[in-house]
């Protein structure tokens, strides 16, 4: 099928400014793109007027957990029952796209397949969903984060994450998820407050993190860590981890090592964890005076300022993470872009090139994805209004008009007459 999208201001994810033009999409990518009005002939194809409306790239969740089941607890995410669990994971895909996510990059998952059965489901046709790249479980240590084992009660099946001890149980630990199929693996470097660890905490031996990056190469596959700690930003700078979530203390030494080698990693922050944490938690029990005791008042101010210098130093930070906790439930992800234009200095064009650009290169698919160009995959989201003058109307779902990923329309336009024009106005 070929759609064209006349009448319509394009935001192309390149970072420069919107223009007036029309889009071709035929079958899974877009062919033309025109600048002016009526730039493209109309005949033989689906015209769709859009009426003035903001024609973007579909945007790419860079530290997603579909398994994360919007608990207060690390226990109410892993122990919620496996049919269950699965069944919630298809209906949280559908959510992401419904709220624009066309790409989602995994960043851990509650039990071991559940990431890669998504995303196998989502790739096959029988869900709905964002393109998924699958994370294994969190692999930690004894007492780090992610061992939720009681005392009394040491088996696997209680722990939130996979635990190994020495390099060996590593090896056979990432071993046993490669086969199982993921696309990304993913390592505990440092602690977390909420777990009861100090974010600087940093437990994972190099010789146990050498194997592990060893074992993913092998089978050209990727790693990621959850980084608080400087010692553990290092850790994934010494070992080319790619991906790097949080990186909250990084301290002068590791900006300089990841301003080394910037177009090696990614940081995906989730900041929106440490705001809503800090200030939103209340109803669960982690009032503003907790939060402040448990740390992370502190992390959360010390964060701005390292996320900033990471920004001015052309590190490559991207929006998202953590969502799908109580105080933070998955489909208010677009949260993060307004929280990088109000805490970290972003302007509204950098948080949505964030989101976009540089979100297809966290996907490995820079060249096709995150931008509206002609060769491009038709990812894309009509938008009713302008997100650069109100980034926070990418958090309403009755502002995405529709959403196509792949050329092929997941929530498509509300059309009001014959002329296919958006009923809603124009902001």
């Amino acid at each position: 099928m070929s759609v064209l999208f006349t009448n319509v201001r394009i935001l192309d994810g390149s970072g420069a400014q919107p223009y007036a033009g029309d889009v071709l999409v035929e079958g899974t990518r877009i062919a033309r793109v025109g600048r002016g009005v009526r730039a493209l002939s109309l005949s033989g194809v689906t015209v769709i007027d859009g009426a003035g409306a903001t024609l973007m790239p579909g945007m790419v969740e860079a530290h997603t957990h579909f398994s994360w089941n919007d608990q207060a607890t690390l226990g109410g995410i892993q122990r919620m029952p496996t049919e269950e669990h699965i069944l919630w994971c298809a209906h949280i895909a559908q959510r992401y796209l419904d709220m624009g996510w066309t790409s989602c990059m995994g960043a851990a998952t509650a039990k071991p397949r559940l990431d890669v059965v998504i995303r196998n489901a989502i790739e096959s046709g029988q869900i709905p969903g964002p393109r998924y790249l699958a994370a294994s479980q969190e692999i930690t240590v004894p007492g780090g984060l992610g061992d939720e084992t009681p005392p009394h009660l040491p088996y696997a099946e209680f722990s939130f994450g996979a635990i190994v001890s020495g390099p060996e149980e590593m090896r056979k630990t990432v071993r046993m998820f490669l086969k199982y199929g993921v696309d990304t693996m993913k390592l505990n470097l440092s602690g977390e407050y909420i777990a009861g660890l100090p974010a600087e905490f940093t437990p994972m031996t190099d010789e146990e993190i050498a194997v592990a990056v060893r074992e993913v190469r092998l089978r050209g596959k990727r790693l990621s860590a959850h980084a608080r700690s400087s010692e553990s930003v290092k850790q994934c700078v010494r070992h080319g981890i790619e991906i790097i979530y949080h990186a909250s203390f990084a301290d002068e030494e590791a900006l300089d090592m990841l301003e080394a080698a910037k177009d090696k990693h990614f940081v995906a922050p989730g900041l929106g964890w440490l705001i809503n944490t800090s200030y939103n938690a209340a109803p669960w029990g982690i009032t503003p005076d907790k939060a402040r005791e448990m740390g992370y008042h502190r992390e959360l101010e010390v964060a701005c300022e390292t996320l900033k210098k990471m920004h001015r130093r052309g590190i490559r930070v991207l929006p998202g993470g953590d969502y799908g906790f109580a105080w933070m439930p998955h489909g208010t992800n677009a949260r993060d872009l307004e929280y990088f234009v109000k805490h970290l200095s972003f302007t509204p064009m950098e948080a949505i090139v964030a989101a976009t650009r540089l979100g297809g290169q966290i996907m490995m698919r820079g060249d096709e994805l995150g931008q509206v160009k002609a060769g491009a995959l038709a990812d894309l989201l009509l938008v009713d209004g302008d997100p650069l003058a109100s980034i926070t109307i990418l958090q309403d779902r009755a502002r995405l008009l529709a959403v196509m990923k792949d050329g092929v329309f997941q929530r498509p336009p509300p059309i009001k007459t014959a002329q296919t024009r958006w009923g809603a106005s124009v902001a």
